[in-house]
């Protein structure tokens, strides 16, 4: 099969860790399938190039914005007409349901081909107070729309984004494809790092408003007395490190949070064997793979209920998003159960090999072909 990707952004050469999942998923379609890979904006250059087995269009978008993606949009459905026309397409996958979304849909009409979009971020959400959301913009809701009415089949990660779906496009019929965690990699058995601590909290996001960790922060404070050895780690940067800092300082907590920064993707692994329980503070998620990374490794997860977490989470480990005190409570139950952790994550390990590795997800993806 032949199969076009279009995504907002792609790894600029194999040594390039963005979007490491996306690698993962391509190298694993390229083992089986032609793969032609069209990334919009990054990496910031325009040229054609091959990586993890695919060829790879770079159309250099950048952070172009506004009514002005228009010419980009332009010329990103040129290169896949013209790909198209020298050989044929057998699916035309959007990652992402705006811009991506939106070209796979409408190519896929003209050209007759299978479209496939696949929501897999904030397309649908609108949290102004913080600036995020592709609701907040104009052309965003309108190349979302049109994604999804002209698509054959939309993809969502969760059954509670599924929900939104279905709340904002009652004539839309999402259908369920997390995206696959590689269990060669993410594995219960292998190093773990010496974290500190006892217990020792983890997360691992981006250091941004969306993933809430000053929400994570207040609530180790109020936990302390109650765990006086608890530490928290936090993998991951981003524009609230400085206050993030300045926050655990102001709290008496500079020794007990520990910023490691960004780790590479290879590394993940051990930091989840070395941690008692992965935390998700997130406003939102559409998924969450940190969730999973975490799982595959046989490390409990707990947080707000978003994304995945309310299928991988006893319900008393889940709390609404930003409430410091409910997720400090739901936080003080997983602890306080070293027995019930350690039962959740040997099953969670056991449920992720079976149902959200990257084969799994492979299976699904592959099936569409026939079955759509």
């Amino acid at each position: 099969m032949r199969v076009a990707l279009i995504t907002p952004g792609f790894g600029g050469d194999e040594a390039d860790e963005a979007l490491p999942w996306l690698r993962h998923l391509v190298r694993g379609l390229a083992s089986r399938h032609e793969v032609v890979v069209f990334s919009l904006r990054y990496p910031h250059r325009r040229g054609r190039y091959r990586a993890w087995g695919a060829t790879v269009y770079a159309l250099g978008g950048a952070e172009v914005g506004g009514w002005r993606r228009l010419p980009l949009l332009a010329r990103a459905a040129l290169a896949v007409y013209r790909e198209h026309r020298q050989r044929p397409f057998d699916r035309l996958h959007g990652l992402w349901a705006d811009e991506p979304g939106f070209l796979a849909a409408t190519l896929g009409r003209r050209l007759a081909v299978l479209a496939v979009v696949s929501v897999l971020g904030g397309e649908l959400v609108a949290l102004p107070e913080i600036g995020y959301g592709g609701r907040l913009s104009r052309l965003n809701r309108l190349l979302v729309r049109q994604a999804l009415r002209r698509a054959d089949v939309v993809t969502v990660g969760s059954p509670t984004l599924a929900g939104l779906v279905r709340a904002q496009m009652p004539d839309v019929t999402p259908v369920l494809w997390p995206q696959g965690v590689p269990t060669a990699l993410f594995r219960p058995e292998g190093e773990a790092v010496a974290l500190a601590g006892n217990p020792r909290l983890l997360q691992v996001a981006a250091l941004t408003p969306i993933k809430d960790p000053t929400t994570l922060v207040q609530a180790v404070a109020s936990l302390v007395p109650r765990f006086p050895g608890l530490h928290l780690h936090l993998v991951g940067n981003g524009p609230l490190l400085p206050a993030l800092r300045g926050q655990a300082a102001s709290f008496g907590l500079a020794a007990r949070i520990h910023f490691h920064g960004a780790v590479a993707h290879a590394r993940l692994p051990a930091f989840y064997r070395g941690a008692d329980l992965l935390v998700v503070s997130s406003r939102f998620e559409s998924q969450s793979l940190a969730a999973l990374e975490a799982a595959a490794c046989g490390c409990p997860v707990a947080g707000t209920a978003v994304g995945l977490l309310p299928e991988l989470a006893p319900p008393a480990w889940l709390a609404p998003p930003v409430a410091a005190g409910a997720l400090a409570e739901v936080l003080a139950a997983a602890l306080a159960d070293a027995d019930g952790r350690r039962a959740v994550g040997q099953a969670l390990a056991l449920r992720v090999a079976a149902e959200f590795s990257l084969e799994a997800a492979l299976a699904r993806w592959e099936g569409w072909s026939w079955n759509v």
